[in-house]
């Protein structure tokens, strides 16, 4: 299947009303799948399959209200939602239907529960109003295990443009100009990174992204992994055809599974599109990713400790120079980067250096994802 057929598939609800249940992370801790599969098993017994379909989905981000259910075309949100209110929320969405439970109520769901929308609605509450979302644009939205999903809110679009219409120079003048700084936490600008592993002779070269999230509290790179994971694959592949390099590694924490998961789905599913293997959209550039689980070990975050560790060695830091840019994996140039820094890639890509840089501040361009814990009114 062409980019062009997948686009075809729109992104849009096959029936007049959508319940969008995040499935991942924190919601799902919280019970998410029951509540999912309470909906279908009510939307079944009740043969409303026409009217209202429920849709898998990653993260909100009012992670503290969760399980999340979002209903379209309204936007209305819903907090907290237990299986028990199934039949309640669908009747929110269709008053004039007379429902009945399924013959067979799930386990555990209990007696039926009254419903009301969210305090948080996101059109009026500061939680959502405040913030500007560009890695995270897609979470909450689509479905993370549908690569039609993906592409239909133009994913694979900025592979595709770069492929066909613009030089490996075009790609990391265009990072550079966009002022995009690594997001792991040193900030370096990442369109240097990118030149530098450019300029290195020709022959094999990597591109590793480092999800091995290690800090406590810290799970930006989680949610993006679980919510959007061809996001990082686009833009490791984007990067990759800017230096030269034929391969990538994704090196997860082993902690992590549902990422692990996801990451393996996208992975799978972009292959068997031709997004991922050989000569991508029929033009001559090669690339695979392949993915390595970390065992645990926090010093791993450590980009020579990653590398080493990839390579089947104890992971323990090493000197630098040299620095991976010119001699990483194996001795061969290497550019690493983390889950966030790969993931506004395609966004700039898209939609240009200048409105990327136009976010932000005049030392620290873009949007930076925060995860908000502890004892505090709002964990997300």
């Amino acid at each position: 299947m062409t980019l062009l057929d997948l686009q075809q598939t729109l992104n849009q609800p096959t029936a007049a009303h959508r319940l969008r249940c995040c499935t991942v992370g924190g919601c799902r801790s919280a019970n998410s799948l029951a509540v999912k599969r309470e909906l279908e098993a009510v939307i079944a017994a009740n043969d409303l399959a026409s009217q209202i379909e429920v849709k898998a989905v990653g993260c909100m981000g009012l992670c503290s209200r969760g399980p999340l259910v979002q209903s379209d075309p309204d936007g209305t949100l819903y907090d907290q939602v237990k299986p028990n209110q199934a039949i309640a929320l669908i009747q929110t969405l269709l008053p004039k239907v007379n429902l009945s439970q399924p013959q067979v109520l799930p386990p555990k769901a209990g007696p039926l529960a009254p419903i009301q929308p969210s305090a948080f609605q996101p059109e009026h509450h500061a939680f959502f109003t405040c913030q500007r979302r560009i890695v995270l644009e897609n979470s909450g939205q689509i479905d993370p295990e549908r690569i039609e999903d993906y592409v239909a809110n133009e994913g694979y679009r900025a592979l595709y443009q770069v492929l066909r219409e613009r030089s490996p120079a075009d790609v990391v003048k265009a990072i550079t100009q966009s002022g995009l700084r690594g997001r792991g936490g040193a900030g370096y600008p990442t369109g240097l990174k990118l030149a530098t592993v450019a300029k290195m002779p020709p022959g094999q070269k990597y591109v590793v992204c480092n999800a091995d999230e290690g800090d406590p509290g810290a799970f930006m790179d989680r949610s993006v992994l679980e919510s959007d994971p061809h996001r990082v694959l686009e833009g490791m592949a984007i990067a990759a055809y800017a230096v030269g390099a034929s391969q990538g590694y994704i090196y997860v924490r082993g902690e992590y599974p549902l990422a692990i998961a996801h990451l393996q789905t996208a992975i799978r599913q972009a292959r068997r599109h031709g997004l991922l293997g050989s000569q991508i959209f029929d033009s001559p550039f090669d690339f695979r990713i392949d993915l390595r689980i970390g065992a645990g070990a926090f010093v791993c975050g450590e980009e020579t400790a990653l590398m080493a560790s990839i390579e089947g060695r104890r992971g323990i830091p090493e000197q630098r120079p040299p620095y991976p840019a010119e001699s990483g994996l194996w001795g061969h140039p290497t550019l690493i980067n983390n889950v966030e820094t790969f993931a506004n890639i395609a966004p700039i890509i898209r939609q240009g250096a200048d409105w990327f840089a136009s976010v932000g501040t005049d030392q620290s361009k873009g949007t930076k994802s925060f995860s908000l814990t502890g004892n505090i009114s709002r964990a997300g």
